[in-house]
């Protein structure tokens, strides 16, 4: 009597003949995070090209990628965060402390590189701060930087006394302002800036060891452990990266508004976390991608430059966003209850 070996791919195809359409879908959005921001962006683009005039124009469209780059940066970081299971709400006025810094040094004289230098020492030193907090006191990340983010505000306010500070005319903290002319567009340094950072992480984030580790502690910490991974050392870099990314962010904002306002790190916050939330990344942490976050950023810059054409009241820009943000969520958790 002989007896029949099930051959698994023959049992993972008749699962997937008994899925229903709505399962294939959820299974599919499951393998590929990316795949329903941007087809809600291909939507959202090909709606407010319908019923915002002007919102195709090649001119329209160069502002639309500038406007994001600051928010996409930020975002960058806060994806790392995210995926570990954490959040930093810090971020933003990190990035304000960080612009301050270097407004306020190349305002008083200070030569730009070393006022970029000292501001990026800044950014790295707000994401080392956090990194020991969460790792070394073991305190939640969402109490740390809700902690830290008080902090950074009050010293940014202090530093530059309330005041929005402008830069004097340095070439070098400019230049991420200064734009090329590629055809019928304009892009700034400050975009190329960022797009290089996305590729930067994406590539580590896809093939490195350090990728994988920072998705697996952020799955689950405890099976990472077991498994021989240094969990701690990797939530540590991944606030560490993270306040690169913040010192990138400082060094665009500079260049495109010319200066620092101590103000507005508050709605950088919420932006860099609606993108990486609208992107698929999961806030339960060890699913999503810097791809996605991409995506997620040029999704609510869209969203906010097709509704201002359309001349819709900026409330309900605010009241859009948090739709969106509500419906991702919610999607993000029917995704995550895959079956087979």
């Amino acid at each position: 009597m002989t007896t029949q070996v099930e051959n698994p791919a023959s049992v993972e195809d008749l699962l997937s003949r008994r899925r229903s359409p709505l399962e294939r879908i959820q299974h599919l959005l499951h393998g590929s995070p990316a795949l329903s921001p941007l087809i809600v962006l291909i939507v959202a683009i090909i709606v407010f090209g319908i019923v915002s005039e002007g919102f195709l124009r090649p001119q329209a469209l160069s502002l639309l990628v500038q406007q994001m780059a600051v928010v996409g940066a930020l975002a960058a970081g806060q994806t790392l965060i995210i995926l570990t299971a954490g959040v930093d709400l810090s971020i933003g006025m990190a990035m304000v402390l960080a612009s301050l810094v270097m407004a306020k040094l190349s305002f008083d004289g200070v030569p730009g590189v070393i006022a970029l230098l000292i501001g990026f020492a800044v950014a790295v030193a707000t994401g080392l701060l956090n990194g020991f907090l969460v790792t070394r006191i073991n305190l939640p990340p969402f109490i740390v930087t809700l902690g830290t983010f008080s902090i950074f505000t009050a010293i940014s306010l202090l530093y530059a006394q309330g005041q929005t500070v402008t830069l004097n005319p340095d070439a070098f903290l400019l230049v991420t302002g200064t734009s090329l002319r590629l055809g019928p567009v304009s892009v700034t340094w400050g975009v190329l800036l960022m797009l290089l950072l996305f590729l930067v992480l994406g590539f580590a984030l896809r093939t490195s060891a350090w990728g994988r580790h920072l998705y697996a502690t952020g799955d689950d910490r405890e099976a990472a452990q077991l498994a021989g991974i240094a969990t701690r050392r990797v939530l540590f870099s991944a606030y560490l990266v993270a306040g690169i990314c913040v010192g990138v962010a400082a060094w665009i904002v500079c260049g495109r508004v010319g200066g620092a306002d101590p103000n507005a790190g508050l709605n950088y916050n919420l932006l860099s976390i609606t993108a990486v939330v609208i992107g698929g990344t999961s806030l339960f942490g060890g699913r999503g991608s810097v791809v996605g976050t991409l995506i997620g950023a040029l999704i609510v810059q869209t969203f906010n430059s097709g509704l201002a054409l359309a001349g819709v009241d900026p409330n309900y820009q605010v009241l859009a966003t948090g739709i969106l943000v509500i419906l991702a969520v919610a999607i993000d958790q029917w995704i995550r209850r895959v079956k087979g």
